[in-house]
């Protein structure tokens, strides 16, 4: 499913889904930066429990940004990683947990996608040096000015995947940031964290669903935790829904398109590799001290309430005299399955399904007009009933050949209205624009690249008057030199297309002509469309396909080894007799190893992250598995404009000729590599203000080798195995083990057999009604949407008067750039005690008031540990106690000591005193990010 193509259309058909963060900036005062106090109540007014982590959705743009300069090592992205999680959990502040899940091996369904993407970043990160070496070389050949080029080795983003150096040296520095957080943030202070690193099998997001789901089946869980998932891939929408959770929110960075992207080659702005010219950068700034800023923005992030859509979906699958008693949990449930359909990580999508065209509110109508026939719902806790959905699909089937009429009849629509605008725009424009200093911007664009500053003024105005006195034989374009020759400098012709049409990738299967579905299996499968049983084994392995993704998504992997085997779709028309078709899988499977995996996924180009006799394998020609790396592939664009749009025509991996090769190599391994082939399991730390910090600590004076059971009531109802943590060490060298304790966690087990069943749990309380009726308005008027700011729909922006302003102006510094005490950021909450806003008086000192390190003494005040405080957005009145809140506000045993002896002051958080007496909180020199030892590449004794 295409991210960005299913976040668009669900923003706009349901736009109250989406609130824009309030987000506290760190200040910094004579160059001190003062973290967030992640303590204090959200400003978004709500209160989260759980924060999950996605991590990869945070590795990627850290370690390989498209719109800034690349980190120039690995310790630089380590600590852009380490800022990321901060201003994440400065926004978020989970009161609870916080869990990250970095991938681990995939399932081999999802192998094959992570394949395709690996080869093709390869293939397109060769072609991107060919063709900046290429014009770099032109370039200078005419005189052009670049900058001298940077010798550095380029960083390959396939280093993301489980086994490889990178991720293990990941996780040791992960582990340290958790060890640093817990003793020094008082945001940190009684949370459970829980990391799952890539030696972990499972996706790092399907990690998360698991840990919910086992959570919800014991009976210490609380139905009405709050969680807020950060991610931005769109099956988190899903897989969240799927939770049947009545609090569950999304985080992700707004989708902005078309940010701008620095040249590779002069590091300007405003222009591509291929159209650089080599001009000279301008200076920026009266002395140049602007060269290093970028004209984009910080991301901004965004909340997706996924309450507030259960909301719209309710309304949608409402339905009137139904042979069966309505149930909304089930409805929804069938909506995720429909969504399958359009595109997904394990399946392509149905030939006749996309999502720009509505094929979700195609699907959804003939779900509402077929599901009295059916008699039932088409899923239940992630089982398929194939017979009802055999029923929507040959509904579909039956439109197929008006779906690609439409859609071929809107291309050619859409191709003229094009075409009559490059008409129009050929028509407006003049014919001749002037170059050099008279060449017309934008207002106000004058600084902006590629505006030139004229070196003889006289010169330009002499070549604009000569253009009348033209001779035929001279182009209009042509500027002179000073002698009267031409020179290539000076007006410059705009360039208007020359043809009114641009090339269309060739279409040999024509679908919106008769014969369709023959061309397409001739063309995609090479086999006849009479061929009755190719086509019933595609569709069977389809059917498998979503009955094995839904599983995935309710009851966890049903089995590690099944793959699509084929690179095309099926179409709906084709999903007869479907109801019989085996959906049951192999029961017992394995995970690959995470060497295994990178040379299932990895390119040859790559084989550099894997052992020497590995990587022989992948470019030796009498290797017996070298047909698994081809050197170059095709890619079908399948009916798309672009490249990165069509399919990778890759050959498959198979699992029995891989093992049979690895097998001789496998002894070439050193321990080291062995220890990173291994699969390993997560980590939970807490801190020593944690209920549970004395009872690891006796965990490990005791030694014991045994699994003990988690004690829900010390862990805000967590419940699994612990086990001691041989890497506890890491830690313990860096003096952080004193302060805070790590060791083995794993969720709960089950039967293989046992079904989590997909029901809104007992005692669980929907969050009020947010819809109104205009918001039904908004949603299909098309007017432009602005999302409200937090979760407090009643928030009253600030507003200041003219006098108001002519206040600030005496006591604000002229030219302010609005980061002070008076900027842009959200008003406090109304639980918020104090008034940071309080305008100054004339003559009163300024800069006290911004720094956080000289409030009262009692004022490090955070919200009391969450069994003793009453929930910020639970409705009114007292809640009732669970067993583990009850035991803790009880217990007078030998978690008493560093619990709650400091309790002081109706804040909750004591202020913690250093040897001189002082209150102990952030150093005066504000928080200097830890890097990774120096010693080595990374020491960690």
């Amino acid at each position: 499913m295409g991210v960005p193509a299913f976040f668009r259309w669900l923003s706009r058909k349901y736009p109250s889904i989406i609130v824009n963060c309030v987000e506290e900036k760190p200040k910094e005062c004579n160059g001190v930066k003062i973290p967030v106090d992640a303590s204090k109540p959200n400003p978004n007014d709500v209160e989260f429990d759980n924060l999950y982590l996605d991590m990869n959705g945070i590795i990627h743009p850290c370690t390989h940004p498209e719109d800034k300069p690349a980190p120039k090592n690995e310790d630089e992205m380590m600590v852009a990683i380490f800022e990321y999680i901060d201003r994440l959990f400065s926004i978020v502040r989970p009161r609870r947990l916080l869990y990250m899940a970095i991938d681990g091996v995939a399932p081999r369904a999802k192998m094959n996608q992570q394949r395709s993407r690996r080869f093709r970043a390869s293939k397109e990160g060769m072609e991107a040096a060919i063709e900046k070496q290429r014009v770099r070389e032109e370039i200078l050949a005419k005189g052009g000015y670049l900058p001298p080029e940077e010798i550095k080795e380029r960083f390959d983003s396939n280093c993301i995947t489980p086994g490889t150096e990178f991720m293990d040296n990941l996780a040791k520095c992960l582990r340290y940031y958790i060890a640093d957080r817990l003793n020094n943030d008082p945001g940190w202070k009684n949370l459970t964290v829980i990391l799952s690193d890539a030696s972990a099998p499972g996706e790092g997001e399907h990690k998360i669903m698991d840990y919910i789901r086992r959570q919800r089946a014991q009976p210490n869980h609380d139905p009405n935790t709050h969680h807020c998932l950060c991610g931005a891939d769109a099956d988190l929408i899903m897989l969240g829904l799927a939770t049947h959770e009545p609090n569950f929110t999304i985080i992700r960075e707004e989708f902005k398109p078309n940010k701008p992207k620095p040249c590779g080659l002069c590091n300007q702005f405003g222009h591509d590799v291929k159209d650089c010219e080599g001009l000279p950068r301008e200076k920026k700034g009266k002395h140049d001290e602007l060269a290093d800023s970028l004209p984009c923005a910080e991301g901004e992030f965004i909340f997706l309430r996924l309450s507030i859509l259960r909301e719209y979906l309710e309304r949608e699958l409402t339905m009137a005299s139904l042979p069966f008693t309505f149930d909304v949990e089930r409805s929804i449930d069938d909506w995720v399955f429909m969504c399958f359909f359009v595109g997904n990580d394990f399946l392509p999508h149905l030939p006749s399904l996309e999502i720009r065209e509505g094929a979700i509110d195609r699907l959804v109508n003939i779900y509402k007009n077929v599901v009295h026939k059916t008699g039932g719902y088409l899923t239940e806790s992630g089982y398929v009933n194939l017979q009802r959905v055999q029923m929507i699909m040959l509904a579909v089937g039956e439109v197929e050949d008006s779906i690609f009429k439409k859609r071929k009849d809107d291309e050619d629509s859409f191709r003229r209205r094009q075409k009559e605008k490059r008409k129009r725009m050929k028509r407006d424009q003049p014919s001749f624009s002037p170059g050099g200093i008279l060449t017309p911007h934008a207002l106000g664009s004058r600084s902006s690249p590629g505006s030139q500053v004229a070196s003889n003024p006289r010169q330009a105005a002499y070549e604009m008057r000569m253009q009348n006195n033209l001779s035929p034989s001279v182009s209009p374009n042509t500027s002179f030199t000073s002698d009267g020759s031409p020179s290539p400098r000076g007006g410059i012709k705009r360039k208007v297309e020359d043809s009114d049409s641009e090339p269309e990738p060739e279409d040999n299967v024509r679908l919106w002509e008769a014969g369709w579905k023959q061309r397409y299996y001739k063309n995609k499968f090479d086999v006849d469309a009479a061929d009755e049983k190719f086509r019933r084994k595609v569709v069977q392995s389809y059917v498998e396909g979503l009955c094995w993704v839904l599983r995935y998504y309710y009851q966890g992997c049903a089995s590690w080894k099944w793959y699509y085997p084929f690179h095309y779709a099926p179409f709906a028309s084709d999903f007869e007799g479907i109801a019989d078709m085996p959906s049951d899988f192999e029961k017992g499977t394995k995970p690959f190893k995470p060497l295994e995996q990178l040379m299932g996924v990895f390119p040859a180009a790559s084989g550099n992250f894997l052992p020497p006799s590995w990587r022989k394998l992948m470019s030796d020609p009498d290797s017996s598995i070298i047909d698994f790396y081809p050197e170059d592939f095709a890619i079908d664009l399948n009916g798309k404009k672009y490249a990165w749009q069509g399919v990778a025509l890759l050959p498959f991996v198979d699992e029995r000729r891989l093992r049979a090769a690895l097998e001789e190599v496998y002894p070439d391994l050193t321990p080291e590599e062995t220890r990173r082939n291994s699969l390993g399991g997560d980590v939970l730390f807490v801190g020593k203000h944690h209920p549970l910090h004395d009872f690891i600590l006796e965990l490990y004076k005791t030694g014991s080798t045994e699994s003990v059971d988690v004690p829900p009531e010390l862990c805000h109802g967590i419940q699994g195995k612990f086990s001691l943590d041989e890497e506890a060490n890491l830690v313990k060298s860096l003096n952080c083990f004193l302060f805070s304790s790590s060791i083995n966690f794993k969720d709960p087990q089950f039967a293989e057999d046992y079904i989590f069943k997909a029901v809104m749990l007992p005692g669980a309380r929907k969050p009020a009604p947010v819809l109104k009726p205009s918001d039904w308005e908004k949603s299909s008027n098309g007017r432009q949407w602005k999302p409200q700011l937090g979760f407090n729909r009643d928030r009253r922006p600030v507003h200041l008067d003219p006098a108001a302003f002519r206040a600030l102006g005496h006591v604000m510094p002229r030219g302010s750039s609005g980061t002070g005490v008076y900027s842009n950021a959200a008003p406090p909450p109304p639980t918020f005690q104090g008034n940071m806003y309080r305008p100054l008086l004339r003559g009163q000192a300024q800069i006290p008031k911004l720094m956080s390190n000289v409030r009262p003494q009692d004022s490090w005040r955070g919200p009391p540990p969450l069994f003793q405080q009453q929930r910020f957005d639970r409705g009114v009145g007292a809640e009732p106690l669970l067993p583990w809140n009850r035991m803790l506000q009880t217990q007078n045993a030998a978690f008493q000591p560093n619990q709650y002896q400091m309790l002081a002051g109706p804040g909750g958080y004591p202020p913690r005193r250093d040897d001189r007496g002082g209150r102990q909180g952030y150093p005066r020199e504000g928080r200097k990010y830890p890097l990774p030892p120096p010693s080595g590449r990374y020491s960690w004794n």
